[in-house]
């Protein structure tokens, strides 16, 4: 079982990401062309949800960590392509997190 200092980086990336993926859902509901943001909103969403999860599971010391980290990893990849498809700082921003997410959960399942 790995502690909680040892998931540190992975955790703070996620819970990182998970901020991000909020704020660019969030900001984009306000964009002119709501409709042409609708995958980025839901993918938002969804990597923002796998992020706590995985942080929280990292949290607890749990045995299914690094199960969920790996799947995180895949999500916020995805994430991270579709929010690059925007021009919006928001969605900058976020692929950005995302593709540190995934790289420390990565790290973390391997």
């Amino acid at each position: 079982m790995t502690t909680f200092k040892e998931n540190k980086s992975c955790i703070d990336a996620c819970l990182a990401c998970a901020s991000a993926c909020n704020y660019c859902a969030s900001s984009c509901t306000k964009e002119d062309d709501v409709k042409m943001m609708a995958k980025c909103i839901q993918t938002d969403m969804e990597c923002a949800a796998a992020c706590y999860a995985a942080a929280q599971l990292m949290s607890l010391g749990s045995e299914k960590a690094k199960e969920m980290c790996r799947l995180c990893a895949d999500i916020c990849e995805k994430c991270a392509e579709e929010c690059e498809k925007h021009e919006h700082g928001h969605c900058q921003e976020c692929a950005e997190a995302c593709r540190k997410c995934a790289e420390e959960c990565r790290k973390m399942a391997a």
